[in-house]
């Protein structure tokens, strides 16, 4: 049996070839098995045939003493359910112990969700006269149109629109790609913003990316954040809003109109349709809301 971190080393090898998962994800698992492989050596199991389900709980225990909230030892959980779920494929170990123990219970944290009066209100606020407001009217209104993570929209590539046919093609988590559509608002606005404000922001310069910033490099994150706080403030609502927080809208505004959870899952990009069904509870809880205002018995 080889030593535990060449197995934990041949594993994220595994998931970031074979599985082609992000960076990010592959960092964070790194982290996660790096954490539990330390609780393993300290307490005196040097080989990872000698664990078993009693010492995964025990594990789960020792982060919530630790303070780990319920879904950051969730997620714990699920890494360590790879790293065995691999163990067994590679026949290093003959069960998966971590199959046994159940994901910690976690409160559905409903995502903050914008009326179709206050997104209307918020996509309203920039002043596209300017070339940079030009920009900001096409990204905020593109990102409610397809649902998009502020990642994937701050990279999109000119070869990534197809302004004829309305829709996007999005390299979204772990290099999954998908093909978005989008509606004649946000076609209109990315018009506006291609014949006039782009080669203006460019200023003679050549750029892959739709939506450009300084010097022609695509926007960052942050800088994303500041203008959408900036047109936030400038329309008056009071809730906070952040780049998720138009994501959640066109997910809850979709359902609410009447598509199917499936097609929903598909555009957002979600390869687990558990992680889609969080919407339905908002979709659920705006309808009920609805009933009781307007049915004459509510």
């Amino acid at each position: 049996m080889p030593d535990m971190d060449i197995l934990a080393d041949q594993y994220l090898h595994y998931i970031l070839v074979e599985k082609g998962l992000a960076r990010k994800t592959i960092t964070a698992y790194s982290r996660d098995i790096v954490r539990y492989l330390t609780f393993l050596k300290k307490n005196r199991i040097h080989g990872i045939e000698k664990t078993d389900t009693r010492i995964i709980l025990q594990y789960l225990i020792h982060l919530r003493n630790q303070g780990l909230g319920t879904s950051s030892r969730a997620r714990h959980l699920v890494t360590i359910r790879g790293f065995y779920a691999f163990l067994v494929q590679e026949k290093h170990i003959p069960k998966n112990h971590a199959k046994l123990v159940d994901l910690p219970k976690k409160h559905v944290m409903l995502p903050d969700v914008l009326s179709a009066a206050e997104v209307r209100n918020l996509l309203e606020a920039p002043v596209p006269k300017t070339p940079s407001g030009a920009r900001d009217a096409a990204m905020l209104e593109l990102l409610y149109a397809a649902g998009l993570r502020v990642s994937e929209l701050i990279h999109l590539r000119l070869m990534d629109v197809n302004l004829e046919g309305c829709f996007l093609r999005v390299m979204g988590k772990g290099s999954k790609e998908r093909i978005v559509p989008f509606g004649s608002y946000a076609k209109n606005k990315i018009d506006s913003y291609l014949e006039t404000a782009r080669p203006a922001l460019l200023k003679g310069r050549i750029s892959a990316y739709l939506f450009v910033a300084r010097a022609g490099k695509p926007m960052t994150r942050q800088g994303f954040w500041k203008l959408l706080k900036k047109y936030a403030q400038k329309c008056g609502t009071l809730k906070r809003i952040t780049p998720h927080t138009l994501r959640h809208s066109f997910a809850t505004h979709l359902l609410e109109g009447g598509a199917d959870l499936r097609t929903v899952q598909v555009m957002l990009g979600h390869v687990d349709i558990s992680t889609t069904q969080i919407y339905t509870h908002v979709a659920q809880k705006h309808l009920r809301e609805v009933h009781k205002k307007y049915h004459p018995r509510g």
